[in-house]
């Protein structure tokens, strides 16, 4: 029972503002780890086709439908 008394079981203590600070500073490196690790592996061509596009060239010719 003394020990109920000097804590609250069910409660955590408070952060202090630097435990804050220093939790979503460790949160932002890792955001940022991500995103370099994703950035990376989507430099990488991967697909199988390089360098090819659709048809480039000229206007583009619309018809008036005949019917």
């Amino acid at each position: 029972m003394a020990a109920a008394a000097s804590g609250s079981a069910g409660q955590p203590e408070p952060e202090t503002e630097d435990d804050v600070k220093r939790k979503f500073r460790e949160a932002l490196e890792r955001k940022n780890a991500q995103a370099e690790k994703r950035a990376e592996d989507s430099a990488k061509d991967s697909s199988k086709v390089h360098g090819r596009h659709g048809p480039a060239g000229g206007r583009r010719t619309f018809r008036r439908k005949s019917g």
